[in-house]
């Protein structure tokens, strides 16, 4: 017995992925191009002739069926029998699908093993991604026309449902206080006016004789204003000197060294990409309530992040996390969901104002 084996992690719900596997023109471009059988049920002619590994086109039957999780098919190349069983599960960042075939008849010779594995590796980790992300797109472009976006717009991986749970009561938390906030300031500012106002009396009128005494006393105190201004040059020079040296003794410390950050895209995915940023703490002291502001695609969206707090406000994406320690450096890293087919990296990244070295 020999065996061919290939696993694959998809962020992807199983309903999708078992649609992919089943449906004939779906399938046809992912892997090989497939057509019935006529007169026989659940028979197909899989036009593998030509891909490596294989000799000829294969006819596969169905054998078991458990939608969407297990699908078993026997196969017929040439002669040459084996049993083709293709299990998904549902994971919390969407599902795994494992292919593992089994000849029951005959063997694979060994210029057709590696290749025959390395071809449905290839198909699952590459093509199968990139076809289930335009399904995903698919399916919410037909549905756009019944009013708004629906329940079936692709999710990518919810890694750390607990953590993402809190973040996500930590920001309706912050709104609450920020309407709190707002109220009481509107509150404040319809206050009428208080007590300190009143507690200011009123001038009281003062006879027409005052104003001709008021006006007469500057002039006698012009007279008394150069004897003060003729005493203060003594005073003055002795305190001068001892003073003023004390503040130039003391400097204060330079600032530390800003954080820098790096950008970085992983992804081999159709409409989308992961980007990855690593920020470095060059300063002796621990780096915290750091701000790294990413600028997307029109139309795109963040869908998970690892690593770091997230918003999302537009196309501005705003991510803040724990303390960069001395000398250190921290990584986050995060999914986005792009309209444009092979996008590859966010319009702008700053950290702290400043651009991100790697765009």
């Amino acid at each position: 017995m020999i065996e061919i084996g290939a696993q694959v992690e998809l962020s992807h719900p199983p309903d999708r992925v078992w649609l992919a596997l089943t449906d004939r023109q779906l399938l046809g471009r992912w892997f090989a191009d497939a057509d019935t059988v006529e007169g026989v049920p659940d028979r197909l002619l899989l036009h593998t002739a030509g891909l490596p590994g294989f000799e000829a086109n294969v006819e596969v039957e169905v054998t078991e069926r458990r939608e969407p999780e297990l699908l078993v098919l026997a196969c017929d190349e040439v002669g040459r029998l084996s049993e083709l069983t293709c299990a998904v599960t549902a994971t919390r960042q969407g599902c795994r699908l494992e292919i593992r075939e089994v000849t029951t008849h005959g063997a694979w010779s060994a210029e057709q093993h590696d290749p025959r594995e390395q071809q449905l590796r290839q198909a699952l980790t590459v093509r199968l991604p990139a076809i289930l992300d335009w399904l995903a797109f698919q399916q919410v472009d037909l549905r756009r026309g019944d009013g708004g976006m629906t329940a079936e717009l692709p999710l990518v991986g919810v890694s750390g449902g607990p953590s993402r749970a809190r973040r996500r009561r930590r920001q309706v938390a912050a709104a609450l206080v920020g309407v709190v906030a707002v109220g009481g300031v509107a509150a404040w500012v319809a206050l009428p006016a208080g007590s300190e106002q009143r507690a200011a009396p009123p001038a009281a009128p003062s006879p027409s004789a005052t104003p001709v005494e008021v006006a007469a006393t500057p002039r006698p105190t012009t007279s008394v204003r150069p004897s003060r201004t003729a005493a203060s040059p003594t005073a003055r020079p002795s305190r001068s000197p001892s003073a003023k040296p004390s503040p130039t003794l003391t400097s204060a410390p330079p600032p530390p060294p800003p954080l820098t950050a790096s950008y970085d895209t992983d992804s081999s995915r159709l409409f989308g990409y992961t980007g990855e940023v690593v920020l470095g703490n060059p300063a002796a002291t621990a780096v915290d309530g750091w701000v790294v502001v990413v600028s997307l695609a029109d139309g795109s969206t963040v869908d998970d992040v690892d690593g770091a707090d997230w918003r999302q406000k537009g196309r501005s994406v705003t991510f803040t996390g724990a303390a960069v320690p001395a000398g250190g450096s921290q990584t986050f890293r995060f999914d986005v969901r792009d309209n444009r087919p092979k996008a590859r990296e966010p319009e702008t990244c700053t950290v702290d104002g400043n651009p991100c070295a790697g765009l």
